[in-house]
C-alpha cells in the first residue's frame, strides 16, 4: 500500500511534535497549586500563619508566577493545632482540589499526621512550621520534607551554648506533645553528654495561660537552668511569669528553646532581654535578608522570622524542581528536591539529605537590652554560627530506612 507524501510528512511532525506536546502537558489539572496549612487563629498564629502565606505568595511571585508555563496557585486554611482537622482539610484539598504539595504545617502532631496521609496518597509535604526529628526519622517519607529547623538543632544551639556557659543543672518546663518531648527528650541527652545533669521536668497543656504550679516546680528544683521546651504564645506566657515570680532575678536562667522573631516582638524587648535563642535566619544578616525584610514589611507591617522565610525558601524551591523535573509528577520532583542544591536568601549552600532533611547553618542570637536597639524590629546580636553538619543529625543517627524508599 502506498502511503500519500503529504500524509507521510504530517505523520512524521505529529512523531516529531508528540513528545513536546506531552512535556507541555506534564502539570496535571493545568496548574500547579501549593497549600499552607497552619495555625492561623491559636498560640502560633504570629509564628507561621497568615504572614507564612505571604511569604508563600511573594515566592510564587519572584519565581515569576508561572511554571512550565502553567499558572501557580496558592491556597491556604488554618488546621487550629488539631491532627484530625489538618488530615481532613489536606486530604479534601488532594482528592478535590488537585493540590500538589502542602507547605508549613506548624504543630507536630499535625505534620507528622499530614506527613503519613501524603505519603499514602503520594504527595509532596515541606514542613517549616514543626520541630520534630521524627518527620526525617522512624516517620520519614521519600516526599515528605523538613526545611526550616528541628528539635535537635534547637538544641545544639540553645542547649549548647548554655552548657558552655556553665548551665550544667536543667529542669524542663514541656509542652505535653510530641514537638515538647522531643525537644526536652534532645536537649535532656545533649546536657548529659556535655557533663550536665536533669533535675526533673514538669507537662503543661498547649495553650495554658497559668504557669504559676509549672514555675513553682522548676523554680524550688533548684537547677540552674529551666528550659522551655515550648514554643509561641505557651513560651511568652511562661517568661512574663517567670518574671513574676522573680525566677532569674533569683539567679536561674530561662532558655527559651524554640523562641523567634515574632514571639520576642510579642513580648518585647524588655522582657526578652537576654535570652539565647536559636534560628535559621535573620532578617539584619546581610543586604539580601534587609531588602527582603523590607519588602515582607511593606506587605505585612512586621518582619519575618526563620518559619516565614524558610516557607518563602520552601515554595521557591518547590518550584525549582517542578521546572528542572519538567513536570508536577510527585515521584520527580522528589528526586529534584533530593538533588538540587538550595541557595537562597534563606539557606546559603543548603542541601538535602536521602531522609528529606534541608541541612544549612543556623544561628544562636541573644536579645539585646532595649537600650542598644537602633530601631524597631532591631533586637538580635549574632553570637554563633552553628554549622549545618552539627546542627542536624546524618542519615544514619537519624532513624530513617531509606533504602525502603525505592520499594
Amino acid at each position: 500500500m502506498r502511503i500519500d507524501k503529504t500524509v507521510l510528512a504530517a505523520i512524521l511532525v505529529a512523531g516529531v511534535m508528540a513528545p513536546a506536546a506531552a512535556v507541555a502537558q506534564e502539570v496535571s489539572d493545568g496548574v500547579v497549586k501549593i497549600g499552607i496549612l497552619n495555625d492561623q487563629s491559636g498560640v502560633y498564629a504570629d509564628f507561621g500563619g497568615k504572614w507564612s502565606v505571604e511569604a508563600a505568595k511573594m515566592a510564587v511571585e519572584d519565581f515569576g508566577g508561572k511554571v512550565l508555563d502553567k499558572p501557580i496557585e496558592i491556597i491556604d486554611a488554618d488546621h487550629q493545632n488539631k491532627p484530625d482537622i489538618a488530615v481532613n482539610i489536606a486530604r479534601e484539598w488532594y482528592d478535590t482540589k488537585q493540590v500538589d504539595a502542602i507547605m508549613e504545617l506548624t504543630t507536630s502532631s499535625v505534620a507528622l499526621a499530614v506527613q503519613g496521609l501524603s505519603k499514602e496518597k503520594g504527595k509532596i509535604d515541606i514542613v517549616t512550621g514543626a520541630a520534630t526529628t521524627e518527620l526525617t526519622g522512624k516517620q520519614c517519607s521519600p516526599y515528605g520534607f523538613h526545611w526550616a529547623y528541628d528539635t535537635h538543632a534547637l538544641a545544639v544551639g540553645t542547649g549548647g551554648a548554655l552548657v558552655k556557659a556553665g548551665g550544667d543543672s536543667w529542669f524542663f518546663l514541656t509542652a505535653d506533645y510530641a514537638f515538647g518531648y522531643s525537644l526536652e527528650q534532645q536537649t535532656a541527652d545533649f546536657v548529659k553528654a556535655n557533663g550536665g545533669k536533669v533535675l526533673g521536668e514538669v507537662r503543661h497543656p498547649l495553650a495554658t495561660t497559668d504557669f504559676s504550679s509549672f514555675l513553682l516546680q522548676a523554680q524550688s528544683s533548684g537547677a540552674k537552668v529551666i528550659g522551655l521546651a515550648n514554643a509561641g504564645l505557651d513560651t511568652a506566657n511562661a517568661i512574663k511569669q517567670a518574671s513574676e515570680f522573680g525566677i532569674v532575678q533569683g539567679g536561674q536562667k530561662l532558655a527559651a528553646l524554640l523562641f523567634t522573631l515574632a514571639e520576642v516582638h510579642g513580648l518585647g524587648a524588655e522582657a526578652a532581654q537576654g535570652l539565647n535563642l536559636t534560628e535559621g535566619w535573620y532578617w539584619d544578616q546581610n543586604d539580601k535578608n534587609r531588602e527582603f525584610g523590607k519588602r515582607f514589611m511593606e506587605r505585612t507591617g512586621r518582619m519575618p522570622n526563620m518559619i516565614q522565610a524558610g516557607t518563602y525558601s520552601a515554595v521557591l524551591q518547590y518550584l525549582k524542581a517542578v521546572k528542572a523535573a519538567g513536570t508536577d509528577e510527585t515521584k520527580a520532583v522528589a528526586k529534584q528536591l533530593h538533588e538540587m542544591p538550595v541557595h537562597d536568601l534563606f539557606a546559603k549552600n543548603g542541601h538535602v539529605q536521602a531522609n528529606g532533611r534541608m541541612v544549612y547553618d543556623m544561628y544562636l542570637f541573644q536579645v539585646k537590652k532595649p537600650d542598644e536597639m537602633k530601631g524597631k524590629w532591631d533586637y538580635y546580636n549574632e553570637v554563633a554560627t552553628v554549622p549545618g553538619k552539627d546542627a542536624f543529625l546524618s542519615v544514619k543517627d537519624s532513624g530513617c530506612d531509606v533504602s525502603a524508599f525505592g520499594k
